[in-house]
């Protein structure tokens, strides 16, 4: 069974533990460990075996590295370890297998990521940085009986970036694998994707709204939500485009205010330019995600989204994802002077993958449920798990309210949906 997971001892843990099967990977080890601050003696032999046999019988590290190399059934040793981890724990993996099978396999039984041998420092030197960041990252607290809402907005910096795409995708994510009951409002009224992303038809119910505000309640909202799923519903429209929207932004306000009542979760499909028109329309989200893209304009763009949400929305948490990102010799503008230029890093990058794009539209559904195995999908999922890190009260509660269950979690999931992905897929053999 796993240790109870006490976030009072927190600070008790070693922040990083290691068992390896050889001296070669113990000393690569030992000289990153030593960069970052940790004592090199944390470094034991023994490999996955020793660290099941050890941690049966003392706390869990923040950061746990385990080599594989002798282990002859990874994925059972792998779950064998969960048992005897806290939650919380981030695992890193290094064996000398080139399988993405297996580095599937383990992605899925919860480890942070998976590490070739013979190690390359600077690749060792980010997976820990990364496993690091994870560990910090808001952690989930115990039921208080409140049912947690997160509102999210998810801003394009240009035209054509995926904002809605990703919008979607995340929405589905959260309310499949949370699973939260979620609701995706497109504002955008006459070119709005977020319906047809589902394969649905819109409604009237966002032109309705817009008409009549008033009639926006409780009882408005559970008729004019159209359902793509168990726990999902959208609301969108394909208004006329000879019918200009005439509203001062309250029908939209209200509409927020009462999916905020009636779903857990909230993704805004919203358009830049509505920023302008209804500034109000962010006082009430606690998070704002930037879609760009790795062009001079979109850098521009987002420059200037930045500057405006923090004027208007000082505590809205800021989130910049680069879509459909290319190689980086394709690139039109390369990372460091993207982020020199915004003055931060980029938190999400999403590789272009036309072929799922393609796959995803004939089907009618979203990217990540059409690519559930692909790498594009990956930081759509930390995404999600970000945004459900987030509550109406105390800035961050369980998915759904519910209790942190035992004997499930490796390593720090956030329910059923992994809150600890790689950053790097391995090539087939």
């Amino acid at each position: 069974m796993n240790a109870p997971f006490n976030m009072s001892k927190i600070g008790l843990r070693d922040p990083f533990v290691a068992y390896v099967c050889d001296e070669t990977t113990a000393d690569a080890i030992r000289g990153v460990a030593a960069e970052m601050g940790w004592p090199p003696e944390k470094v034991n032999k023994g490999g996955l075996r020793n660290a099941v046999q050890s941690l049966s019988v003392s706390a869990s590290p923040q950061i746990l590295l385990v080599d594989l190399s002798e282990s002859g059934d990874p994925l059972n040793d792998i779950n064998a370890l969960a048992e005897v981890c806290e939650p919380g724990t981030v695992v890193i993996a290094a064996g000398q297998v080139n399988d993405v099978r297996l580095y599937r396999d383990l992605i899925v039984s919860g480890i942070q990521d998976y590490l070739l041998k013979p190690l390359n420092p600077a690749v060792l030197r980010e997976a820990l940085t990364h496993a690091q960041a994870v560990f910090n990252a808001p952690k989930v607290t115990e039921d208080t009986g409140e049912r947690p809402h997160c509102a999210t907005a998810f801003i394009g910096a240009r035209g054509g970036v995926g904002a809605s795409t990703i919008a979607t995708s995340v929405a589905w994510l959260i309310s499949q694998r949370g699973p939260r009951n979620t609701a995706i409002l497109d504002l955008d009224v006459h070119f709005g994707t977020g319906a047809l992303a589902l394969d649905l038809e819109p409604g009237r119910g966002l032109t309705d709204a817009i008409e009549n505000p008033s009639r926006i309640d409780g009882l408005f909202i559970e008729r004019a939500m159209v359902k793509a799923g168990e726990n999902l519903s959208v609301l969108s429209a394909e208004a006329p485009i000879n019918a200009p929207v005439m509203t001062d932004g309250a029908a939209f306000y209200q509409l927020q205010e009462e999916m905020r009542l009636a779903f857990e979760c909230t993704i805004v499909d919203l358009p830049r330019g509505m920023l302008v028109q209804h500034p109000h329309l962010v006082s009430e989200l606690q998070v704002a995600v930037i879609v760009t893209e790795m062009t001079l304009a979109a850098a521009r763009d987002t420059i200037r989204l930045l500057s405006w949400l923090k004027s208007n929305a000082p505590m809205t948490q800021i989130v910049v994802v680069a879509n459909k990102v290319l190689p980086a010799a394709m690139l039109e503008i390369s990372r460091k002077d993207f982020e020199g230029s915004i003055e931060r890093k980029i938190d999400y990058f999403v590789p272009l993958d036309q072929k799922l794009a393609a796959q995803a539209a004939k089907l009618g559904k979203t990217v990540a449920e059409a690519g559930k195995a692909s790498k594009t999908v990956v930081p759509l999922t930390e995404i999600a798990t970000q945004i459900m890190s987030v509550g109406d009260a105390d800035g961050v509660v369980a998915p759904g309210g519910k209790k942190k269950p035992k004997g499930q979690s490796l390593l720090g999931k956030f329910g059923d949906l992994k809150a600890m992905m790689p950053k790097r897929a391995l090539k087939k053999k």
